[in-house]
């Protein structure tokens, strides 16, 4: 305090105490408060305060005395009140003044032993009876009480206020439980849901409390029981008034002068909110506690509370959204990259270590059993998406390390993933990024998908890819063609398989051939292959549009008569089916044989003149 504001003081309060003490009775001590003088008179105060008593009794001998009192709590506002007191002046006590009122009466040992009803008792009976049945009055003086520890926390008055705060909000919750117990239209007695609590009115008046004494009244309302989706609501309202937005923490150009006390008092914010969280699931939205995550990388807050969060997190990653998990990267880290990609890699591994864990309790052969799946393996599949929804997102990055794109992808185990498209886009995505990539890094990148999970539109994409690696779209169509090969397995049941086999163990022998091949055979030799299923899909759709013809006949037929004549033309009806039977080795000339090989030296030449 500088020197005008002390004058300035001192002249208001020696107008103020003009106004009370005895103007016709002459000064006889002067009491001295942090640089204000208080000129009084003896009696009143000794008669009342044990430390003034012993002060004026060690100076008999001066008709004069003045003393300088040392620390008083509450300065020379609290000490006038306390010799207004003295002075058997009237004033007001209320939860705003209670708190300097009983620390100066400890300090100035105003008790019983003095004086009846004097001022320590008083202020203990308004805080017994008064302040600590309502919470509101509880708050405010935990409020007063901040500037005046540790002799508010030494008289206990802090512990009472925190534990009528900790009661209260109990009792409030017990009594709204009650009141939404209701009857359903079956007689029985249930809970009815609301949006929010009524018992939690008081979660927006803790929010002023300073961040110690919150955080000892948070440890107190969940040693009374207090809900855990209360004490998370007060917590995120708690961090939303106290973990203000300011452009002085993320300073890259470094132009600015960084707050390093606001920093710090954040940084003990975020600290101390983590160390609060309930141990229950889904106690805080997953969303503050991604926003803690990011204010505890962007003030560099202690490892312990960065990895509290990421556990948290990665029990409940399922369901995160993209746009959470998209953590910018701050000026602690070095590799200039956009996005803190570590710190999402930890929070994957924190999942699929839980993920392990709960696979273990269930049974090992879960994936290859028809039953439905287990909560586990749709929170798999779900964070497999996000996964790989973020791996596309962050694909753009120049600076993006090819190993730490990969250790990402790999986090998830095999089984995560149905479907690769979502893997195929985000790598697709990234060698389009940094084409610049070795071709042994390409084909190290694609060994992540497996093109057999693609699907038919992503497995036209990748054959047509020309970022891919050849070995990559080699493998492409090989696929492609599996699959269709097993399409017209499954379309004709009853046709010989060895044919098939042949065909197939031919396409294996051309797949390992296809290695030792130029690029330019081995591009013919797919467009041969080809052109070889364009004709098989040809010919199974004539097929097909046959045997629907042929069984319309057949429904009339059956409608019209069930005489031995419908018995004659359903035996017609089977020697036609017979083309998708064994072909006899001596070549019958029926009509469908002869349509067939007309229908497919047709589809030849058409073939062959569009190629």
């Amino acid at each position: 305090m500088d020197k005008q504001q002390q004058l300035f003081l001192s002249k208001s309060t020696r107008q103020r105490c003009n106004e009370w003490i005895f103007r016709d009775v002459p000064s006889d001590i002067t009491i001295e408060v942090n640089g204000v003088a208080f000129a009084l008179h003896k009696f009143p105060l000794v008669s009342r305060s044990g430390r003034i008593q012993r002060l004026v009794a060690g100076h008999r001998d001066s008709d004069m005395l003045r003393v300088e009192l040392l620390n008083i709590p509450g300065g020379a506002e609290s000490f006038e009140l306390a010799a207004k007191f003295c002075y058997g002046i009237n004033f007001e006590i209320t939860s705003f003044n209670l708190a300097q009122l009983y620390c100066v009466s400890d300090y100035l040992e105003m008790t019983e032993e003095f004086s009846k009803d004097n001022l320590g008792s008083r202020t203990e009976e308004y805080l017994e009876s008064v302040v600590c049945k309502n919470l509101e009055m509880c708050v405010e003086v935990l409020q007063q009480c901040e500037s005046l520890l540790p002799l508010a926390d030494e008289l206990k008055i802090v512990s009472r206020c925190i534990d009528a705060i900790a009661s209260k909000a109990c009792a409030e919750q017990i009594a709204s439980s009650f009141s939404r117990l209701e009857y359903s239209s079956s007689g029985r007695l249930h809970m009815s849901r609301q949006a929010k609590c009524e018992g939690d009115w008081w979660i927006e008046d803790l929010s002023v409390i300073r961040i110690d004494l919150y955080e000892r009244l948070i440890t107190a309302m969940k040693c009374r029981g207090v809900r855990p989706e209360s004490i998370g609501a007060s917590l995120v309202n708690f961090a939303q008034k106290e973990l203000t937005k300011k452009c002085s923490l993320w300073n890259p150009s470094g132009h600015t002068k960084v707050d390093l006390v606001s920093t710090d008092h954040e940084q003990l914010v975020v600290e101390t909110i983590v160390g609060l969280l309930p141990v229950e699931k889904l106690a805080v939205p997953i969303s503050f506690l991604f926003g803690l995550l990011r204010s505890a990388v962007m003030l560099d807050c202690s490892i312990a509370c960065r990895l509290d969060l990421e556990r948290r997190i990665g029990s409940q990653l399922d369901i995160a959204t993209l746009d959470d998990i998209l953590i910018p990267s701050f000026r602690h880290a070095g590799d200039g990259t956009l996005f803190d990609v570590d710190t999402v890699q930890r929070i994957l591994v924190n999942f699929s270590q839980q993920d392990d864990s709960e696979e273990d309790m269930d049974d090992a052969s879960v994936f290859e059993s028809d039953s439905p799946r287990s909560p586990s393996q749709t929170a798999l599949f779900k964070v497999a998406i996000l996964v790989d929804n973020y791996l596309a997102e962050i694909a753009p990055d120049a600076n993006l390390k090819l190993a730490k794109f990969m250790a990402v992808a790999e986090t998830l185990p095999e089984h995560a993933r149905t479907i690769h498209d979502g893997l195929y886009r985000a790598i697709d995505i990234y060698l389009k990024a940094h084409q610049g990539l070795l071709d042994e890094d390409k084909k190290k990148l694609c060994k992540l998908i497996d093109f057999q999970k693609l699907s038919q539109e992503a497995g036209a994409h990748a054959a047509q890819n020309e970022r891919l690696p050849i070995q990559s779209i080699v493998q492409v169509l090989y696929f492609e063609q599996l699959r269709l090969r097993n399409a017209l397995c499954c379309s004709y049941p009853e046709d010989d398989p060895k044919p098939v086999v042949h065909h197939h163990s031919w396409r294996m022998n051309s797949g390992a051939l296809s290695a030792a091949m130029s690029p330019r055979d081995n591009y013919a030799s797919l467009r041969r292959e080809n052109r070889e299923l364009k004709l098989e899909l040809t010919r199974m759709r004539m097929r097909l549009n046959d045997l629907e013809k042929d069984h319309v006949c057949m429904r009339r037929d059956m409608v019209k008569s069930r005489s031995h004549k419908f018995m004659r033309s359903f035996s017609k009806k089977i020697g036609k089916l017979s083309l998708f039977g064994h072909i006899s080795s001596r070549g019958s000339s029926s009509p469908s044989r002869q349509s067939y090989r007309t229908e497919s030296k047709v589809i030849e030449r058409t073939c062959a003149s569009t190629d």
